[in-house]
């Protein structure tokens, strides 16, 4: 098969990785991709949600399947575009439809979802400029901390958690009239805010069926003991330690089915990846956000934990018979640490040299915001490498990262060395 895979961040080699170990992968294109799966596909200069172009180059190299790595295509319908149009709606598409992909679009949407489905979840709801000052009420009725999201697509960092009534007043007003993430707060999502530990449930459904796939849980904060700037995430383990089997059946029975079910109720056509952020509180797990594709970094630590043939899950998953194919997983923990840019994630330079990457022993170096300019690896965004160690626990894993980010370098280079911290 010739499969072309979108997008270019540390999610995409990681699926790049394992999609090149089946024997079904003849070629596979990755379009932007970066200087990592450059050396292992053939990265192609397409965005992915040009759409036309993206239909010219499928044409044109005999495409037979499309798996879509971001949110932002998926947002905007590309499997729509394929499927209804003629010369395209041969070859799948591994994503959900553009009204699957508004579980992520909108968090209000999301919300609806939940509540309508009997899906745990917090207590919310949702503004826009002209309802301010009644979202400024509705603040003064919860308790803090205070819950403030962007209804729309804000790269993962349009969720505000603040303990202030007046602050929180402040940024509510920030969002919605200052337009502080632009359009994706025009309507702003507030919540009432669970105490817990986070963890994230992945699913792969083919719309009637599905299989779970390693838990994980991320760190979204810049700085250490979870301080600072949230993130696109900073590192990540796989398995949950946390999650036993009692929790997991909750998840499944109490989540993902119903999740599952509820798409198949609302007539939402979904072959793709459903991403479940939870919350664990008290033993009893509530949903956070859902996101319609791998998170990252939690793929650069769940697939390769995956022991199937990731092809293989994707052609079922096409002709909607994933019931038929089992789901094997590695027994070993994987751990991930994420090298960025210093600065991130605000303003940070682009284009340092990377030295070392020769010198990774043991782990697997995915490659996030890196491209290759006059035959040197350089920095191309705030996430750079994520370095992926498996261990017989999370601790033995993170060790192994550690030691091999120890022979990295660019210039202002920062990761945090506490990842995992809150497991022990």
């Amino acid at each position: 098969m010739t499969i072309l895979l979108l997008g270019s961040g540390g999610r995409e080699h990681a699926l790049a990785w394992k999609m090149l170990q089946s024997p079904h992968c003849s070629k596979l294109f990755v379009a932007p991709g970066n200087a990592g799966t450059d050396t292992i596909a053939t990265n192609v200069a397409l965005s992915p949600t040009d759409f036309p172009a993206i239909k010219t180059f499928c044409i044109g190299n005999k495409v037979n399947m499309v798996v879509v790595g971001p949110e932002d295509p998926l947002v905007k319908g590309i499997f729509d575009f394929f499927e209804t149009d003629h010369d395209l709606a041969h070859i799948p598409v591994i994503g959900p439809s553009k009204l699957g992909a508004q579980l992520e679009g909108s968090k209000e949407f999301a919300k609806q979802f939940l509540v309508r489905h009997q899906i745990p979840t917090a207590a919310y709801d949702s503004f826009t400029a002209e309802t301010v000052e009644q979202g400024c009420a509705f603040l003064s009725t919860l308790n803090p901390p205070y819950v403030l999201k962007a209804d729309g697509l804000a790269a993962g960092k349009g969720v505000l958690i603040i303990n202030d009534l007046k602050e929180a007043q402040t940024e509510l007003r920030n969002m919605l009239v200052g337009q502080k993430f632009g359009a994706a707060s025009s309507k702003v999502v507030i919540e009432e805010f669970l105490d817990g530990i986070e963890l994230s449930c992945f699913v792969l459904t083919d719309g009637q069926h599905y299989k779970i796939l390693p838990t994980a849980k991320d760190y979204k904060r810049i700085g250490e003991g979870d301080t600072g700037l949230n993130t696109g995430g900073m590192g990540a383990v796989s398995p949950v330690p946390f999650a036993d089997k009692t929790l997991l059946d909750k998840i499944e029975n109490r989540i993902v089915k119903p999740t599952i079910a509820g798409l198949q109720q609302d007539g939402i056509p979904y072959k793709g990846f459903v991403f479940i952020g939870l919350i664990n509180v008290k033993g009893e797990p509530m949903v956070i956000e859902y996101n319609v594709r791998m998170g990252d970094p939690e793929t650069e630590v769940v697939i390769p934990r995956l022991k199937s043939d990731l092809v293989e899950l994707f052609v079922a998953v096409s002709n909607e018979r994933l019931d038929e194919v089992a789901l094997k997983i590695d027994d070993r923990s994987a751990a991930t640490i994420m090298v960025v840019s210093g600065g991130y994630p605000e303003d940070y330079e682009k284009g340092k040299e990377i030295s070392g990457l020769e010198n990774i022993d043991g782990s697997i170096a995915f490659h996030a915001g890196t491209q290759t300019h006059e035959g040197k690896v350089v920095t191309s965004g705030g996430r750079v490498i994520a370095v992926t160690s498996y261990g017989d626990d999370f601790q033995q894993a993170i060790k192994k990262s550690y030691q091999n980010i120890a022979g990295l370098h660019f210039d202002k280079m920062y990761f945090r060395k506490d990842i995992g911290f809150d497991l022990l």
